[in-house]
């Protein structure tokens, strides 16, 4: 939630760094099915009531190859490289610890969750976890809203929204440095001479 919460945060803060939410209608995106299916795949993994828990992880890794559809056909955006990367990192941790994001104990406490929950969570404590750095290692705290654990592939895949996100609608936030040119020559003089 919380990345939903920083991706809409940093698309209100485009118009007041200069950029224009309008020029997102201009951009020529290919493939955009593939990005709604895997959104879709994801949240009926998450909320779809008494689904078996083989069904759920199938959906949530399936859910990846997906948005690899969407992620290939527009590599040359801005941002979708460094946002393809965190999603590879979450689905490397996922499918190690199989079908699990393996979620650090104390960075749970430290978002005021708890360690165990029944049922199905996405995103848990596990016994042994691979790749345990991969996992939701980091926190939100408890006291702040919208308090939760993220993954480095998290953070990655935010940065890659929200480059792209300012990128592509002129923000100063994200503005690229112009080259520095040499001055042109002065002109020459009306003499002739230089």
């Amino acid at each position: 939630m919380f990345l939903v919460v920083l991706v809409l945060a940093g698309a209100l803060a485009v118009p007041l760094l200069g950029g224009r939410l309008s020029a997102l209608a201009d951009v020529d995106v290919r493939q955009g099915w593939a990005l709604f299916a895997a959104l879709a795949l994801q949240a009926a993994s998450l909320y779809l009531p008494e689904l078996p828990r083989g069904a759920r992880v199938g959906l949530g890794v399936v859910s990846y190859p997906v948005a690899a559809v969407f992620v290939v056909a527009n590599r040359h955006l801005p941002g979708v490289p460094l946002a393809a990367l965190g999603a590879a990192l979450n689905l490397l941790a996922i499918v190690a610890n199989r079908g699990i994001m393996p979620a650090s104990p104390s960075a749970l406490a430290a978002a005021g969750l708890p360690l165990t929950v029944p049922g199905y969570r996405n995103s848990t404590a596990v016994a042994d976890p691979r790749l345990w750095f991969l996992g939701d290692v980091f926190a939100i705290p408890a006291s702040w809203p919208f308090s939760n654990v993220f993954s480095i592939g998290d953070v990655l895949l935010a940065l890659g929204v929200l480059w792209g996100l300012h990128r592509l609608c002129g923000s100063r936030l994200a503005a690229l440095p112009r080259a520095r040119r040499p001055p042109p020559p002065p002109p020459p003089s009306a003499s002739g001479r230089p």
